[in-house]
C-alpha cells in the first residue's frame, strides 16, 4: 500500500511543481534558461516538505 501513496503523491507533486513553474515563466514573460533546475529545486523543496507531513500523520510501528 505504501508503494500506491508514494506514486499518487509523486504524480500530485510533478503535476504542481510543473504548474507552479509554468505560472512563474508567465509572470516574468520569459522562459527561464535553467528551467529544470527551477522544476528540480520546486519539487525537492515540495517533496520534503510533503513526506515530513505524511510521516507526522502516520503512525508507524
Amino acid at each position: 500500500m505504501d508503494i500506491i501513496w508514494l506514486t499518487i503523491v509523486g504524480i500530485a507533486l510533478y503535476v504542481l511543481a510543473d504548474r507552479i513553474l509554468v505560472a512563474l515563466e508567465r509572470r516574468a514573460g520569459r522562459r527561464f534558461e535553467q528551467r529544470s533546475i527551477i522544476f528540480f529545486g520546486l519539487i525537492l523543496g515540495m517533496a520534503l516538505v510533503a513526506f515530513a507531513l505524511i510521516r507526522n500523520f502516520v503512525q508507524t510501528g
